[in-house]
């Protein structure tokens, strides 16, 4: 994994939730669409809860989680061999749902989230470098993952749901 081009990638992904931001209608960003799923607004409090989170999972395995043999999921392998989710819908985990509620925030609170996750992105830079490969904290679905593969894991799900906020976006064209 190439850290450099991960974070230009995360750096790219975060550029486009806020230039989105601006573009997307006041009235429209806590609309629920009208064939259901998340409005703008829960995309936007579930991607930037999750990268913060994310961090943190990162900032564990940089500073001191036990080393374990134990390894990622079948879903995590995938995901981090593609780069990607599969191209199938799945539901938030139930564990994540209760730690993490999805909310309809405002378009300031997104603004204000996006400024924290830049910064935690850029102060983890240095942490993915010089974490051991062996030092492991677990995600709900991908298994125990390591600093590195949680940097990676933030640019998939962001891009990931960069791809949903366009799905929202037609629905409401």
């Amino acid at each position: 994994m190439n850290i450099t081009r991960e974070r230009f990638a995360i750096e790219a992904a975060l550029d486009s939730y806020r230039s989105q931001l601006d573009l997307i209608p006041d009235d429209v960003f806590q609309t629920t669409p009208a064939a259901g799923g998340w409005s703008f607004a829960e995309v936007y409090s579930h991607i930037l809860m999750a990268t913060l989170g994310s961090t943190i999972g990162l900032e564990k395995c940089a500073n001191g989680c036990p080393p374990t043999e134990d390894g990622l999921t079948f879903l995590g392998r995938l995901m981090m061999f593609t780069g990607s989710f599969p191209p199938i819908k799945t539901k938030l985990p139930a564990a994540v749902a209760a730690k993490m509620p999805v909310s309809k925030i405002s378009k300031e609170e997104a603004k204000n989230l996006l400024i924290k996750c830049r910064k935690r992105v850029d102060d983890a830079v240095m942490l993915v470098k010089s974490a051991p490969p062996d030092s492991r904290y677990k995600h709900p679905r991908l298994g125990m993952l390591n600093a590195k593969q949680w940097f990676k894991f933030i640019r998939i799900h962001l891009e990931h749901h960069l791809k949903q906020l366009r799905r929202i976006k037609k629905s409401f064209s």
